[in-house]
């Protein structure tokens, strides 16, 4: 927390008094002595993130290949390219697992 001096408007330092901690001016002789403990937290507001792949409904219409599934090694996979980078790379393939007791997604 910054305190600034109400005379010449300077940056008030810390410094050890006597028996206490004091905000005092480099500039002008003002002081003020801390008598209690202040503090406060002020937590950012974070922004809702949009889901890229477009949610649940975008695997409704999908096809499904020859994919093997690294988590349980179904034969199966729906998969979808998405233009993730810039043009001049690769699209890149989204898989979903076709066994419902699984639904594993992964990236190639």
């Amino acid at each position: 927390m910054l305190m600034f001096c109400p005379t010449c408007a300077n940056i008030l330092i810390i410094e050890e008094g006597r028996d206490c901690y004091r905000f005092a001016c480099a500039t002008c002789p003002y002081v003020h002595n801390v008598r209690r403990k202040l503090g406060s937290r002020t937590y950012p507001k974070l922004k809702e993130v949009d889901d890229v792949l477009g949610g649940a409904a975008a695997w409704e219409n999908v096809d499904s290949t020859a994919e093997t599934c690294p988590e349980c090694r179904h034969g199966r996979a729906y998969f979808m390219q998405i233009q993730t980078r810039s043009a001049d790379e690769p699209m890149t393939t989204f898989y979903k697992c076709c066994n419902p007791s699984c639904g594993h997604r992964w990236k190639d």
